[in-house]
């Protein structure tokens, strides 16, 4: 009896210390991950049972693990504090290190950009494209997302503010559309506050119209504040803009892009050929260079202005200075006569 029962203790004493043994060896034992990495995912409410599961679904750790990443998140006080979330997990990660970081919630951050120029349909697609971010917007128009957003009764277009975001998966439409609109407000507040005396603005959104339109008409950074000084100019005098991207914006789904004669007589809200001072919104999505542009335009005489075909204009204070810039830049380079 003695005997069998100093058999069980001393089989006990090597399962117990092969078992010792083992879970150190697991201690020390980066997971088993890609060349490139993984991203391990912890839903809402997952709990240490549910990540080990998935890692030895994935292949990501030993089978006969799973127990031992419980054990080390419990006995470290690490098991209830876990943050859900997408954890982007890089190659050599041991099991304390995987810990560490879900504790810590630095989760894997998507990026979206929205371009300057954009239109508010172009950046809502993209949003609503992003695989990333829930769609929580889909069916609603213009005016329901505004309302969504707590702005009802508001224009959309240009009240975003162009730049690359980022954020965890699960972030909404809603979340993300917010961010870029106090962003805006933010900028334009900023630049309103460092504005030029004397412009021909009432209030910070009539700012943002015209910035919208320099951003349209601007090939090169170096050029905006000298645009915005030609509409400036031409606001004060009481001249029309003639700023054809307004024109196009009016036509919307019409415009097959080539501007006609036609377009340019036909009336609009949005035709500055037709009716003189701002649009009634913005057209685009201005970035940052172009609101301080147009709360900051560069001083001068000129006009008028035409695309030299390079990305850059030819900027004339008179009006036959600005017809012999046409016939050199543009009606020569079609092969029409003036």
């Amino acid at each position: 009896m003695h005997r069998l029962l100093g058999l069980i203790l001393l089989g006990a004493s090597f399962a117990v210390a092969w078992v010792w043994m083992d879970y150190r060896t697991f201690e020390a034992t980066s997971l088993q991950l890609p060349d490139s990495g993984a991203v391990v995912v912890l839903a809402p409410g997952g709990s240490v049972a549910s990540l080990a599961a998935d890692l030895v679904q994935k292949g990501y750790l030993r089978p006969g693990w799973a127990w031992y990443l419980r054990w080390l998140a419990w006995s470290t006080d690490r098991a209830g504090r876990l943050k859900a979330g997408e954890y982007r997990v890089e190659p050599g990660t041991g099991p304390d290190a995987l810990l560490d970081l879900l504790v810590s919630g630095r989760v894997l951050q998507h990026a979206l950009t929205v371009i300057e120029g954009w239109t508010f349909r172009q950046m809502l697609e993209a949003v609503r494209s992003h695989e990333a971010l829930r769609r929580t917007l889909d069916g609603l128009d213009d005016a329901g997302v505004m309302a969504r957003l707590g702005h009802a009764g508001e224009h959309p277009e240009g009240r975003f503010y162009p730049d690359t975001y980022h954020f965890p998966r699960g972030t909404t439409d809603v979340e993300f559309l917010a961010r870029a609109y106090r962003r805006m407000q933010s900028v334009i507040d900023e630049a309103w506050a460092g504005r030029a005396p004397d412009l021909p603005y009432a209030s910070p959104r009539e700012a943002l119209v015209l910035a919208s339109i320099v951003e349209k008409e601007s090939g090169v950074a170096s050029e905006r504040d000298q645009i915005a000084g030609v509409f400036v100019r031409r606001l004060r005098k009481g001249m029309k803009l003639q700023a054809d991207p307004t024109v196009i914006y009016g036509l919307g789904a019409d415009f097959d892009g080539n501007l006609r004669r036609r377009d340019l007589e036909a009336d609009g809200p949005y035709n500055t050929y037709t009716r003189t001072g701002l649009p009634p919104t913005p057209i685009c999505l201005p970035g940052g260079g172009a609101l301080r542009a147009a709360l900051a335009p560069a001083d001068g005489t000129a006009l008028y202005f035409v695309a030299k075909g390079d990305g850059t204009h030819h900027f004339s204070p008179t009006l036959d200075e600005h017809q012999r810039a046409v016939t050199r830049f543009q009606l020569r380079k079609s092969g029409r006569a003036e």
